[in-house]
């Protein structure tokens, strides 16, 4: 199970409805998005940030491990708005005013991040996924989403497997060895998993498959109170970002 999962199952917010969450993950990215990224995005993501490691009990540790290649992402792009190409005088060159894009996009970029990191480290897919169907997403895209999902689990534990076997054959010592192994290990896993979905395909057939499958869902109260506060907090950082421009 990958460490978000771990901590979805983990979270004090377990026990709320995936809307309620909905709700204020949703509402702080649509501040992150629509809002000023001053203080907008700055408030947000210092929102998302309390959340996660206070009532939602997200560990630091997962959630640096889980940011930080998403966050380098976003640096790297920002950097490249310090600069413009196809100038007169010099094919690229120093843009005065990139430094002010870069700083809006990576602050959007990372409280966006930080809001979706907090739903999926407090809500499990596999509780999400069933509900979705009731607001209206194809059975059929949901199912999709919900096999790619259990088959990635497998798909990862096989090459784990397959790449401690070559490990312990030398197959990483040299460069050449490596590009080997690699080509192997992809291969392997390709034909693997294929042979899983096969066999995973005929078996639902065997069981009378007709198009939709059933699980069975805990079933978690939706109290419109719970709702409302947590919109509440969207509407604050809104407010309070509206109130800051308005008084400039």
């Amino acid at each position: 199970m990958l460490p978000i999962d771990v901590a979805a199952y983990r979270s004090p917010w377990r026990r709320l409805h995936p809307a309620v969450k909905g709700t204020f993950c949703g509402g702080l990215l649509a501040c992150a998005l629509l809002l000023p990224a001053w203080p907008g995005a700055v408030l947000t993501a210092a929102v998302a940030l309390v959340a996660a490691l206070g009532p939602a009990g997200v560990p630091p540790g997962a959630l640096a491990r889980a940011a930080w290649v998403p966050l380098g992402f976003i640096a790297t792009g920002s950097v490249t708005l310090l600069v413009s190409v196809g100038g007169s005088d010099t094919l690229v060159a120093w843009d005065p005013d990139g430094w002010r894009r870069a700083v809006e996009i990576g602050a959007r970029a990372s409280a966006a991040l930080l809001c979706q990191l907090l739903f999926a480290f407090s809500t499990p897919l596999a509780e999400l996924l069933p509900r979705l169907t009731r607001i209206g997403l194809p059975s059929a895209l949901v199912e999709i989403v919900a096999l790619i999902y259990r088959m990635l689990f497998v798909a990862l534990d096989t090459s784990r497997r397959v790449a401690t076997v070559q490990a312990g054959r030398l197959g990483y010592a040299s460069p050449r060895a490596w590009v080997r192994s690699a080509g192997a290990l992809g291969a392997t896993l390709f034909i693997r998993s294929y042979d899983r979905a096969r066999r995973l395909q005929h078996g639902l057939e065997c069981r009378g498959y007709t198009g939709e499958l059933r699980v069975l869902v805990e079933e978690i109260p939706l109290r419109p109170a719970a709702v409302l506060a947590a919109g509440a907090a969207p509407l604050a950082v809104a407010a309070t970002t509206i109130s800051y421009g308005v008084l400039l």
